[in-house]
């Protein structure tokens, strides 16, 4: 006689009986402007591979197209050399047919930390007077209070509110939690809902009976993105349906998968034919398929390396945005090989801040306190200033209770604020205006400078000159080395020098970037050989590097040898220099500020002293390995 398997302890199993939603038709926004190139191909396309196919997109009748917000503000500056708002003016002329959508971080806005409430205002204000329809606002900590402004701003510029619930999973989170955030939100005069799974975490069964409890408890419509990096997306979004979802995120399929959504091809064509049919002609998808196909073909040095399934993340719960920058991060301090203590460590500071969802900027305060946490080997030896911050409140309430040890050390004897964090921030528009570059001309550009300075006046500098250099993009054919005369990195044919004897190198191809390394096919007097770069430092060809002046050049930094040798905690740009020559300071005094993996951190004094060097200027490039202050 066969016994009964004894009944396992832990999670509550979901139920099993399904009751289909009643039909009516899926509402799609394609995500691919935004998300889908923000996921996979770095933020990277420009927009001169959108506007040829924009009209085709306008004729598909998606309830909404996401074109902004996210990275994309920072990456069209930093990277693209792209004014972001002249990219939403000339995608609103192009799609005039559609509503266009933004990710807004409440009050983060498109940046990493909280800004003042007339900043706010008057972003919401002109993003809207520029073309946004539909603000997607979320907070990182789900802390409502970091969205109520934002939505409230949105309503009086007449434009939709769609307020959005960070989805995760963790001992503090569950669906009842989410269902009561959705009624406040709902309450403060939400007009649709998003569910946004951010990390894929969301499984088909729990998507189901949450979309049908936030059903039941509100009556807006609900709105699921999530990411396909596990492998559930797809399931998840069709048991969503069943629930009573009524609107869809997806990706056109070239920019689908992997860290991206669920393919709009795909659900469109699951849907047709039942109750929940989207009514879109898949035969209009064809010539934008074919576009974006090419167009990431050209991106391709820019690929996610996680572009399949991710079945890792179901246990770490790490996004796969996040895990790529952690291991540019380590790259840079060629430490790659110690990525699996960082990824052990994530959780371990996870659960020490509170169980924070894993979505900018929270991502980059765990995964940067994470990187220090293993590199300097001392755990919280080194807290960025983004950690003290957060254990003070200055992001949020956190979800869980914080550890009260690394609170303290973090915070000292300061204490944490229980205040909205906004509140304490005064009007920052106006102050803004001193600093302010003569070549920022207009309000859209007074809001791109107090949300980036730094990046923003480099930008108005190169603008001004008429030398807004794009990154070089690989040369992109099917297959096989690339000819002379694709080659963008490099002269193809001279002469090189050596000991006073002259050799002519002709560069004949390349082939595919591996490791880092590119092989290059050269010949050298006639004679064929094959070379392996990694590039240090590329520019374009023509474009020649500035002369060296001499006196003027800068020297290499020193290596630090002595106690007051000051060097920075990771590599990272300068965002200012807090100190001038011969100040006194105390041991533990902020010194400069750099900024790395998108945030914020300052370098304090290891020593009691006076400053006799400073050997940085703010927008250097610093290493770890390098002196950038001396104390005496």
């Amino acid at each position: 006689m066969t016994s009964k398997p004894k009944k396992q302890p832990g999670k509550k199993k979901p139920s099993l009986e399904i009751k289909p939603a009643a039909g009516k038709p899926i509402l799609i926004t394609d995500v691919a402007l935004r998300d889908g190139h923000q996921s996979l191909l770095a933020t990277r396309m420009r927009t001169e591979d959108m506007l040829p196919i924009a009209q085709k997109l306008d004729a598909v009748g998606y309830w909404s197209l996401e074109v902004w917000g996210g990275a994309t503000f920072d990456t069209c500056l930093r990277f693209l050399k792209e004014d972001p708002w002249e990219r939403l003016r000339a995608l609103r002329a192009a799609m005039p047919n559609t509503k266009l959508q933004m990710l807004l971080r409440g009050q983060n806005l498109v940046g990493y930390r909280h800004y003042a409430d007339d900043v706010l205002e008057r972003f919401i204000e002109r993003s809207a007077a520029n073309g946004i329809d539909v603000f997607r606002i979320f907070d990182a900590l789900n802390d409502i209070r970091n969205v109520e402004r934002a939505m409230r701003e949105v309503k009086a510029c007449g434009k939709h509110v769609e307020a959005a619930i960070s989805y995760t999973v963790s001992p503090v989170h569950s669906v009842e939690r989410f269902v009561n955030m959705a009624k406040q939100l709902e309450d403060l005069g939400t007009d649709t809902l998003c569910i946004k799974d951010m990390a894929g975490l969301l499984a088909p069964l729990d998507a189901y009976h949450l979309i049908r409890q936030i059903k039941a408890a509100v009556k807006v419509p609900i709105h699921l993105h999530s990411h396909y990096t596990s492998g559930m997306a797809s399931m998840s979004s069709l048991m969503a349906i069943l629930g009573g979802l009524d609107m869809l995120d997806t990706s056109i399929s070239p920019l689908a998968g992997g860290t991206s959504h669920p393919s709009t091809e795909t659900m469109v064509a699951s849907l047709r034919n039942t109750p929940y049919d989207t009514g879109l002609d898949l035969a209009s998808f064809l010539p934008i398929t074919e576009h974006f196909r090419s167009v990431r073909r050209k991106y391709r040095q820019f690929e996610s390396e996680f572009t399949g399934v991710d079945a890792e993340i179901l246990t770490s719960q790490i996004p796969g945005g996040m895990l790529s920058n952690l291991a540019a991060q380590l790259t840079e301090q060629n430490a790659l090989d110690r990525i699996k203590e960082v990824l052990d460590e994530v959780p371990r500071v996870r659960k020490e801040m509170g169980y924070p969802p894993l979505v900018t900027p929270t991502s980059q305060i765990v995964g940067t306190q994470a990187t220090l946490n293993v590199l300097t080997g001392e755990r919280y030896k080194v807290i960025t200033t983004e950690t003290k911050n957060y254990f003070l409140g200055l992001y949020g309430r956190a979800p869980g209770p914080l550890d009260h040890d690394i609170m303290a050390r973090a915070i000292g004897d300061d204490s944490p604020i229980k205040t909205r964090p906004a509140d304490r921030l005064e009007p920052e528009l106006e102050a803004t205006k001193k600093d302010l570059p003569a070549l920022a001309t207009t309000i859209e550009d007074q809001l791109s400078f107090t949300l980036f300075p730094t990046i923003a006046r480099d930008f108005f500098e190169a603008r001004e000159k008429g030398d807004l250099t794009l990154e070089p993009l690989e040369s992109f054919l099917p297959s096989g080395p690339a000819a002379a005369t694709e080659l963008h990195l490099a002269p193809a044919e001279f002469n090189v020098t050596v000991h006073g004897e002259t050799y002519h190198i002709q560069v004949s191809g390349s082939g595919r970037k591996v490791d880092g390394r590119k092989p290059y096919y050269i010949r050298v007097n006639d004679k064929l050989e094959e070379v392996s770069l990694e590039p240090i430092q590329e520019i374009l060809a023509g474009v020649p590097e500035a002369p060296d002046t001499g006196a003027g050049a800068k020297r290499k930094r020193p290596r630090p040898s002595k106690p007051g040798d000051v060097a920075p905690p990771m590599p990272g740009r300068v965002v200012k220099v807090l100190v001038s020559i011969d100040a006194i300071v105390k041991a533990g005094t902020p010194l400069l500020i750099i900024e790395a993996m998108k945030m914020e951190s300052q370098v304090p004094a290891p020593i009691d002293g006076k400053v006799t060097a400073i050997l940085v200027a703010e927008g250097d490039n610093v290493k770890t390995d390098e002196t950038v202050i001396q104390l005496e």
